[in-house]
């Protein structure tokens, strides 16, 4: 088996980390997920993690209920700093060693974010878990994937959901939607899919980061994103091929 990108950005979602409790952590995905990241390491490939916290908290709930914008949305950056040490617990149960760093400084339970910190991590085989966003409000995780994938020279982004791909309507509410096995960075932005925030997809676009959407529910699934099996949505480019 051998690996299609050689240095990859994981995308995972709050909701993913919850499984089917739909709130907080589900140990049984973190042990899932741990075991494939081990076999992708095992290939070579150079992992960054990006994690949400939408399974804690999130911001725009918060701010939608009257709570202050900023103060919320560094809630969620909280949270998100809870999976990523969850994350790492299950990695080195799995001998996977690794690395959480924040985008806000707190040093007595993560390293900060330095750049080149992180690319000295990578070359020494070293999994990078980035946490706490950007470190600023009113940025989503999905921007911080997009920026941490730039800053990091990715080869993708690898989106981990809990749906198989791009849909042109919600597959949950209608039965008949039909998922897209590609798609072009202005098709996002042109037809409102929800993919990624306009932000993160433009900065993608920008700086030409292709991007697989893929249910990481089934197991197995990582891995295969990362060999370049069909499992999901690739998006990637201007025009759509």
């Amino acid at each position: 088996m051998q690996a299609k990108y050689k240095r990859v950005i994981l995308k995972i979602s709050g909701e993913s980390l919850a499984g089917d409790l739909g709130y907080g952590l589900d140990h049984k995905t973190l042990n899932d997920i741990a075991l494939q990241l081990r076999e992708v390491v095992k290939l070579g490939v150079e992992v960054c993690i990006v994690v949400g916290g939408g399974n804690i908290w999130r911001g725009i709930s918060g701010s939608n209920k009257g709570m202050d914008r900023a103060a919320a949305d560094y809630m969620g950056m909280l949270a998100t700093v809870i999976n990523a040490l969850a994350l790492q617990d299950a990695l080195e149960k799995e001998d996977v060693i690794c690395r959480v760093q924040s985008a806000i400084e707190m040093r007595q339970v993560a390293e900060p974010y330095i750049r080149r910190r992180a690319l000295r991590h990578l070359e020494k085989g070293r999994v990078v878990i980035f946490a706490a966003g950007t470190g600023n409000p009113y940025f989503s995780t999905d921007t911080t994937a997009a920026l941490r994938a730039a800053e990091m020279d990715a080869d993708v982004i690898l989106m981990a959901k809990k749906v198989d791909g791009v849909y042109d309507s919600d597959p949950k509410q209608n039965p008949a939607a039909q998922r897209f096995g590609k798609l072009s960075y202005m098709d996002i932005l042109n037809k409102g899919l929800h993919v990624m925030d306009a932000t993160a997809a433009s900065l993608c676009m920008d700086n030409n980061i292709p991007l697989v959407v893929f249910n990481i529910s089934v197991d197995g699934n990582i891995l295969k994103a990362v060999t370049g099996e069909n499992i999901g949505t690739y998006v990637g480019g201007v025009n759509n091929a």
